[in-house]
């Protein structure tokens, strides 16, 4: 081991705010995972030979993926599958409607929106019409909603799937599109970390996996993957882009670089006792990265060099597409260095803000123009760079919301048919597929469970999906899902 002199005017305290003050992947959370140390039902990645080479299983179409995910449920019905007849039946029963699919007893015993009076007396069961118009766009023709015009606009870029379903009813759904478990099954991954394990990195000195936005249910802690491939969270903030991510106190690069070193010396000598520690080598591995990411992560959150007009493009002169659009702006520049998985989160609040269980048209318009700009102008810049064909971006949600209404001008939660969009790393453009019935209350033709989603993203990184397995933890083979052949080019 290498001899450490601390310089005489360096005090005691000093160094260790020097060598505790980097930033790690996460390093608040992965701290207090520390219970989880000696786990060995954890990966650890040293020796056990169980951790992927960093190499595509076959020749990927995309290298890094975008995931949008829209908190709370965004009503399918008005934003990418319009269902006029909603408005042909608006006020009746929902048992009224003449759709054979909705008169089946067991589909309707499972669906929120067949209560008839709930706790508070309000009537659940009727037909609530579309609060929004659509629009033909595009050569394809593919309606879009008014509260999305400029995605409307892209509409030639979308590959639209409008037969999602899952089977949470409630807002742990936000945990199932992203692990394909239920969040009281055993914790499993959630598809950005399997991609972080499952492939290299592009850049050293950047996390793989990066998170923006609120985060609340998108995180599966203690997953068998271990922290190492947990999301680093990130603000568009040159200043503070991570947490921890400076040294506290005024410390010299010199002084840093000594407690730097002697950290990860003491690291090394206790990952020799602890081999199978999971914690231990997940901050070895993130002290390493931060020290690197304390300038790279600055320099890519800096717009400076960006044009006006790129910046106008992501709506950065619109105090309502801003906060969204810097984002937006961020994960291009992230996937410009090679960042593998940009996890973007849109809607605040425990259940998310997309959660409309009243006044549907006002808060859904409202939150439709905060990503509607920035999502088409993401599109839109990434193209004209020759990005598009190798990102992939992802639009999500948990759910749908329910054809009928709950009180006077909201819907439920409707996890049995819902929509959400796929473009660019290879997937056609310009398609709607798959389908809900005629009130959007059932995905009927090509239904895809969540983890089709899962499957076609890591098809189309290279990546097969059965191999991405840990002995000794089982998947179901719904965890596996299926990859969505027909949107692929």
């Amino acid at each position: 081991m290498s001899q450490f002199i601390l310089p005489e005017p360096i005090k005691r305290r000093r160094f260790l705010n020097s060598a505790l003050g980097f930033g790690n992947l996460a390093l608040a959370s992965m701290l207090q995972r520390d219970t989880q140390a000696g786990d060995k039902t954890q990966v650890t990645g040293l020796g056990d030979g169980l951790q992927p080479d960093g190499k595509p299983h076959f020749p990927p179409r995309a290298k890094s993926v975008i995931w949008l995910f829209m908190r709370g449920g965004v009503s399918h019905m008005e934003s990418f599958d319009p269902k006029p007849a909603l408005n042909q039946y608006a006020g009746k029963s929902i048992l009224e409607t003449p759709f054979q699919d909705v008169q089946d007893p067991e589909k309707l015993k499972r669906v929120r929106v067949v209560v008839v009076n709930d706790a508070n007396g309000q009537q659940r069961n009727k037909i609530y019409p579309l609060q929004v118009g659509f629009k033909q766009y595009g050569e394809s023709g593919i309606e879009v909603s008014d509260w999305f015009p400029h995605l409307g606009r892209r509409v030639d870029d979308l590959s639209i799937i409008r037969s999602m379903w899952t089977t949470d009813d409630n807002h742990g759904a936000q945990v199932q599109f992203h692990s394909g478990r239920h969040m009281l099954d055993p914790r499993v991954p959630t598809i950005g970390a399997w991609v972080n394990w499952g492939l290299g990195t592009l850049n050293e000195n950047l996390p793989q996996f990066i998170s923006m936005g609120p985060r609340f249910f998108d995180r599966r802690d203690g997953h068998y993957l271990g922290p190492a491939y947990d999301s680093v969270g990130l603000k568009v903030d040159p200043s503070n882009p991570l947490d921890y991510a400076k040294p506290a106190g005024d410390v010299t690069p010199k002084e840093q670089r000594l407690g730097f070193d002697l950290v990860g010396n003491l690291n090394r000598i206790a990952g020799k006792s602890y081999p199978r520690d999971a914690a231990l080598e997940a901050r070895i591995k993130s002290y390493e990265l931060a020290y690197r990411m304390q300038t790279a992560v600055p320099d890519v959150i800096r717009f400076d060099g960006e044009t006006e007009a790129t910046q106008k493009l992501y709506g950065l002169d619109q105090k309502e597409t801003k906060p969204f659009g810097q984002q937006l702006l961020a994960a291009r520049r992230f996937v410009e260095q090679g960042v593998r998985f940009i996890q973007i989160m849109h809607g605040g609040g425990a259940a998310g803000a997309w959660d409309q269980h009243s006044n549907l048209k006002a808060k859904h318009s409202e939150l439709a123009m905060q990503v509607d700009r920035p999502i088409a102008g993401l599109l839109q810049d990434l193209k004209q760079r020759g990005l598009l064909d190798e990102t992939l971006v992802v639009f999500a949600t948990e759910f749908g919301r329910t054809p009928g209404s709950q009180g006077a001008n909201g819907r439920d939660h409707h996890p049995y048919g819902f929509s959400v969009w796929l473009a660019g790393g290879g997937v056609k453009g310009g398609i709607a597929h798959g389908s809900t019935d005629e009130i959007g209350f059932h995905a009927t033709e090509s239904p895809h469970y969540v983890t089709d989603v899962h499957a076609t993203l890591l098809h189309q990184l290279g990546l097969d999906r059965h191999r991405l397995q840990i002995p000794g933890h089982k998947r179901l083979e719904q965890d596996f899902g299926k990859v969505i052949g027909e949107i692929l080019a």
